[in-house]
Parts: structure tokens; sequence; C-alpha cells
């Protein structure tokens, strides 16, 4: 479920874009309003949204001052803007800002709304799948681009990633000392063994729940998480929703 913020400085339009949409239709929940960018800007940092629903031109701050200050932060929210035509063109610097959608005031068609929600959905997940690229190019080493024992290294954690492994039970199994293939490690991957092993567990997770038919209890002990709860703690560190977010929005 996506999480939503109205800002708008109208109550009359604030209190029917919160009440009058059917936000469940759309599986999304409103978790936050507010009347100007100010009060917007402290809605926002605390609710954490997936995206929000701003209007332009209102006091103290309007919404490009707002979207504008937010991206600065590295805020993570998707943003629809809402402005009457004859002021399309204050609205176009918002575009410029990398806003999802806009829609024209009066409000009046869920239809479109909707279709600009679908938007930030697909957006969300190409995000998501962006953001593990760096981490997913680790694990497609080139042959020769390593020494040998990162290579045995990592095809053994390839192999066991599922089992209670540690850096003592690969450097046994690839004979060496637990601190120099520590060392080594860290130095040919820029991870350290458990770091490397964590992300490449959360690696087969993502493929496993693109899969709408496994649970998240189920993904957890496939991946070496006997404790479903610790799993879904890391998985929401690394990726930045929960798993089961993950699952809804590859659906």
């Amino acid at each position: 479920m996506l999480k939503v913020v109205i800002v708008e400085d109208e109550p009359l339009t604030r209190q029917g874009l919160v009440l009058a949409v059917d936000w469940a239709a759309m599986d999304c929940l409103v978790v936050g309003e507010a009347a100007d960018g100010l009060q917007g800007l402290s809605v926002i940092r605390e609710t954490q949204p997936d995206f929000v629903l701003t209007d332009v031109k209102m006091p103290r701050m309007d919404g490009v001052e707002m979207i504008a200050q937010l991206k600065k932060e590295e805020c993570r929210a998707e943003f629809i803007i809402l402005t009457a035509f004859s002021d399309f063109e204050y609205a176009h610097s918002a575009l410029k800002l990398g806003v999802a959608d806009y829609l024209l005031k009066p409000y009046e068609n869920d239809s479109e709304l909707e279709a600009a929600v679908q938007k930030i959905r697909q957006r969300l997940i190409e995000r998501t799948s962006q953001n593990t690229e760096p981490a997913l190019f680790r694990f497609n080493l080139e042959k020769g681009t390593k020494s040998k024992y990162i290579e045995e290294a990592i095809a053994y954690i390839r192999s066991h990633y599922a089992e209670e492994i540690t850096v003592g039970a690969c450097a046994e199994a690839i004979s060496l000392s637990e601190g120099y293939l520590s060392r080594l490690f860290k130095k040919e991957t820029g991870y350290t063994f458990n770091g490397y092993l964590a992300a490449y567990r959360i690696h087969v997770a993502m493929r496993l729940l693109r899969d709408h038919h496994m649970k998240v209890y189920e993904v957890a002990p496939l991946v070496g998480y006997l404790d479903t709860n610790y799993f879904s703690t890391l998985f929401k560190k690394s990726v930045g929703i929960s798993p089961s977010e993950y699952q809804d929005r590859c659906l």
C-alpha cells in the first residue's frame, strides 16, 4: 500500500482530496495533510510517504519551493502537482524538478489520478531495481578480475548462502587463514565477508519475492534467515521497503 501526503492550502479542496477520493481502491493510504509547503516539509519528513499530491501556489512556501527543498534533502517521495490552467507556466518549473505528473484544477476525475498513481507505482519499482544494481554488479565478477581465492570465496557463498556460514568456514574450505581471507575479501570486493553474504542473500530474496506465490516467511529460510522478523528488518534496511511492500510493487 502506497503512503500519500496531501498538501493544499484551500481547506475544502484538501478535505475533498483526503475524504472523497477512493484511495483504498488505488491501494493507497493518506498518512498526512498540510496547508502549505512549510507545513508540508514537516509532515513529509515525519511520515516518509511514497508520494505527495501538492498544490503549486500556497502561502509561506509554495509547492515548487517545497519540492526543491525535499530534493536537496534526498527525499525519496514522488510528486504529483495540482495546478490551475492559468498557473501552468509556473507549474512548469516543478516539472523540471522531476515530478511524476500534474493534474489540472478543479480536480474532478479519479481516472486521471489513478493513471498518475500507476505511473508512480511503476517508477518506484524501477527505482528499487536501479538501487540494487551497484551491489548486483559485484555478483558478476569476470574471470581474472579478482584473485583466485576471492573467486573461490564468492563461489562458496553462492553455494552455501542458505546455510549458517561464517568467514572461518569459508577460509577453511579454500585453505586460507580466516584473518587473511577477511582482509583480502575487503580489499578486493569493497565488502566485508558478512556484508557481501547479507547483500547476496537479499539479492536472491528479491528474485524469490517476485514470485507472488511465495510468502515472506517462506523466503526467509531459503536465504539463510530462520527469524522472519530479522530478515524483514534487514531487507528494509538494504532495499528501502519491506519484503511485502516490494512484493506488492512487483505485482
